[in-house]
């Protein structure tokens, strides 16, 4: 088997010896595959790819990038392209934080909840800013050094005796008596937590809705005008035979406001319905509810002096009020006007603070004050 395959591999040998030099100098000096389908002609299978970068752009456009018109195509287009599948939209719902699908923020314009603004901040909400909230810090700071001890103060809640073994784990019991309750600890004035309005609500009582619905229609359209707010209608939970009134009867509206309409109605009530209040001494001292809230209220007449409610019936005065608004004369008519109170919501955590903040602004109050 040997000797057979010894001729062969002799005939190999010889063969390649017996090839040119130019061969194997060529071997010798192969270059790269990039390199060489360079230096050869391309193929027709590679016309259609690009013979340059972009990087070594001249700058000179091509005819054919000249004469395009996208909106001349799209123009000459017969039928409309279809919408994108893909584009996103808001859930309609908040199915929880571990959805896939999660709603944006309320500051993204693609929100359903997404409300432009504010542009600027009101009139009274900059005075606020720019002189009543430093007055407030410079008068009512208090300085605590630090490294400062803090007087350990006795417990609110009282606790179990552990006379018995089922006293273990029990809560802590509220004060004693049937009138008290456990009040929010006063805290002191500093730059984090000046007192301001965080929200005012308007609420009546119409009783004229037991006997007549259109009391309410007419309380609704006057809250809603003097607020800006569309009024929350409450309905009566139980039947009550002494006053005529019925479950599930319609008989009291709120409005709530909040942030710009919350400053603009209280500016509205300090400097254009209590100056012309006759008689009016001011908000009493006893109001509040020890938490930072205050509540005034306005009857009737004091209800007829704000000026959306005013102008019905002061159309008198020149011809052309006359003509334009004599359709509304009977808008509100007075004896269906109701009277409403008002209750202002502050960050302040004891009343003490929150009439330092409406005084300030322009509240006046008489009579002894409690805190």
């Amino acid at each position: 088997m040997a000797l057979r395959e010894l001729p062969s591999a002799l005939r190999r040998l010889t063969t390649r010896d017996a090839r040119p030099a130019t061969v194997s100098l060529t071997r010798s000096c192969r270059r790269f595959a990039s390199t060489q389908a360079g230096a050869q002609e391309t193929s027709e299978d590679f016309q259609d790819l690009e013979s340059q970068s972009s990087l070594f752009f001249n700058g000179a456009v091509d005819e054919k990038v000249k004469s395009y018109d996208p909106i001349k195509r799209a123009q000459g287009r017969r039928t409309q392209l279809p919408a994108s599948r893909y584009q996103f939209k808001s859930p309609r719902y908040y199915r929880g934080p571990l959805h896939p699908h999660q709603p944006p923020p309320k500051s993204d314009p693609s929100s359903r909840e997404f409300v432009p603004g504010p542009f600027n901040n009101s009139r009274f909400e900059q005075t606020y800013q720019a002189m009543i909230a430093p007055d407030l810090m410079t008068m009512a700071y208090v300085h605590t050094p630090p490294g400062t001890v803090k007087v350990p103060k006795a417990d609110r809640l009282r606790t179990w005796d552990d006379s018995s073994p089922y006293h273990k784990g029990r809560p802590k019991r509220g004060p004693r008596g049937p009138g008290e309750k456990l009040r929010i600890i006063e805290k002191d004035i500093n730059f984090r937590n000046i007192p301001k309005i965080e929200e005012v609500t308007v609420h009546t009582m119409v009783k004229g809705a037991i006997d007549d619905i259109s009391h309410l229609h007419i309380a609704g359209m006057m809250l809603q005008s003097i607020t800006g707010v569309q009024p929350l209608v409450h309905k009566a939970k139980h039947s009550v035979s002494q006053f005529g009134i019925r479950e599930n009867m319609a008989v009291s509206l709120t409005c709530t406001m909040r942030g710009d309409q919350a400053y603009e109605f209280v500016d509205k009530c300090i400097n254009l319905v209590f100056p012309r209040i006759k008689d009016w001494p001011g908000v009493k001292g006893t109001t509040g509810d020890s938490s930072g809230n205050i509540s005034w209220g306005f009857n009737r007449e004091g209800a007829i002096l704000f000026p959306e409610v005013e102008i019905n019936y002061d159309v008198s005065r020149t011809y052309v009020l006359q003509t334009l608004y004599a359709d509304e004369l009977q808008m509100y008519p007075p004896k269906l006007i109701p009277g409403f109170h008002v209750t202002v919501k502050t960050s302040a955590t004891s009343d003490r603070h929150a009439r330092l903040l409406l005084t300030a602004m322009g509240v006046p109050f008489y009579g002894k004050l409690i805190d």
